[in-house]
């Protein structure tokens, strides 16, 4: 019998379970181009309304890893692992992360993304780099990280190219919140990546995809039990996004504050929690520590030692960027022509933020997209950003915005102000930035 996209789709439509062969049948004809465009928006529409059972998303991950390349690791004389965000404003985390980890004898091919809506994206961050390959060869991507212990890279064209098609439909057609299609989306691609273990930090909270915990938990635990299912070791984090993770957000200014966390030059303690539990999590899927508890120490040594430091530098080199940028960042780094303070409208203590208008403030300034094609600014952005529970007024402004105009910094100041919730008393704060751990 021929394959007919039309009954498939009926058949997701009306709530039955899909079997293996047909998942593999439509993610194929996406590949191939035999499923049209309104079929693919037709089937995401089906699945939006009616959800996938686990094995349904199980096969549709494994169906979309097996649409392109799917690298190997087995060569390498220690595990392959890696970490995943969902995406937040002032996360840095994979830079340091994927070093220290490297540092405690992981393997690290950090496949990363772009900005996403108010979202930074690590590719981004590091194309503010002069010199620094992104998209390397396959040879070169493997010679780094046999080297180096860590190479953090972009997408290639031939790793799970079914997902690059659905997601551009999914984008356009209002279905891109569908739970199992984020979770084959993000796990095809990590699956296609050859790992050993992978750590997810799914965020919640006012800069987070999934603002809600409830739809945060429904995501994290969807990742877990799709990646087991199909074959890959994974654990999840749930941490909070109601506040930027760093005080820095814009690409070359989140460089250079992961330089000063590694250096040792200062050490935010929410940053500091969230990248050592991630780094846990990593080598106790990698058997590389026999506990979370020994996971974190190890982390800790290798930070605290500048090992961490060293494989991040060695790596920038090995990928073309420059042999002094963790002595010199300044004289590598592009600054931004100004440099202004963004005040709050009345003095008090910070309640409350809007940390996506936070980081659309960042887009606004240049350092993010609208557009796909749009290119970024990798010198704008926001330094000093008060946190939850800091006293502003006028000897504490609310940020540091780094601008290429007046005008956008204009429009920065106005949105910061407005993202910001000041009281007269300080609230409570949040006990840790770590929510819940969700494993498998």
């Amino acid at each position: 019998m021929g394959f007919l996209p039309q009954e498939i789709i009926r058949r997701k439509r009306d709530g039955a379970e899909l079997t293996p062969a047909e998942i593999g049948q439509m993610i194929v004809g996406l590949t191939d181009g035999s499923v049209t465009e309104g079929q693919a928006a037709a089937f995401a529409m089906a699945v939006f309304f009616r959800d996938m059972t686990t094995r349904e998303r199980v096969a549709l991950t494994e169906a979309m890893r097996d649409s392109g390349t799917v690298l190997d690791w087995s060569d390498l004389p220690g595990p392959a692992l890696d970490k995943h965000s969902t995406g937040g404003v002032g996360d840095t985390v994979s830079l340091m992360l994927g070093p220290a980890v490297a540092a405690c004898g992981g393997f690290v091919p950090m496949i990363s993304g772009r900005g996403l809506g108010h979202t930074g994206g690590t590719l981004d961050k590091l194309d503010s780099v002069p010199g620094y390959i992104t998209q390397p060869d396959n040879a070169l991507f493997r010679k780094v990280v046999r080297e180096t212990g860590c190479a953090i890279i972009g997408q290639t064209a031939d790793l799970a190219p079914a997902d690059k098609r659905l997601y551009g439909i999914r984008d356009v057609t209002a279905t891109v919140e569908s739970v199992p299609l984020i979770t084959a989306s993000i796990l095809s691609k990590k699956l296609s990546a050859g790992l050993h273990g992978l750590a997810m930090d799914v965020k919640t909270g006012s800069g987070a995809f999934m603002p809600t915990l409830e739809r945060s938990r429904e995501l994290a635990r969807a990742l877990v039990s799709v990646a087991n299912g199909a074959g890959l070791a994974t654990t999840a984090l749930i941490t909070d996004m109601d506040a930027p993770l760093a005080d820095a957000a814009g690409n070359g200014l989140e460089v250079r504050y992961a330089i000063d966390y590694l250096t040792g030059a200062r050490r935010e303690a929410r940053m500091h929690e969230v990248t050592l539990a991630l780094g846990a999590e990593m080598l106790v899927l990698g058997n590389l520590a026999t506990s979370l508890h020994d996971g974190r120490s190890r982390m800790e040594r290798a930070i605290a030692s500048g090992a961490a430091a060293e494989v991040f530098q060695r790596m920038v080199s090995a990928l073309g960027g420059p042999s002094d940028l963790m002595s010199r960042p300044e004289a590598h780094l592009r600054a931004a022509p100004l440099v202004q303070a963004a005040w709050a409208p009345q003095p008090g203590f910070v309640s409350a933020i809007d940390t996506r208008a936070v980081g659309i403030a960042v887009v606004e300034l240049g350092g993010g997209r609208t557009r796909s094609q749009d290119p970024v600014n990798h010198a704008v952005g926001l330094t000093a950003l008060a946190g939850l529970g800091d006293e502003v007024g006028p000897n504490r402004p609310l940020a540091l915005i780094h601008a290429e105009d007046e005008a956008s910094l204009a429009r920065a100041a106005s949105r910061l102000a407005a993202a910001y919730t000041v009281s007269d008393a300080r609230g409570a704060l949040p006990a840790s930035a770590i929510i819940e751990r969700i494993g498998a």
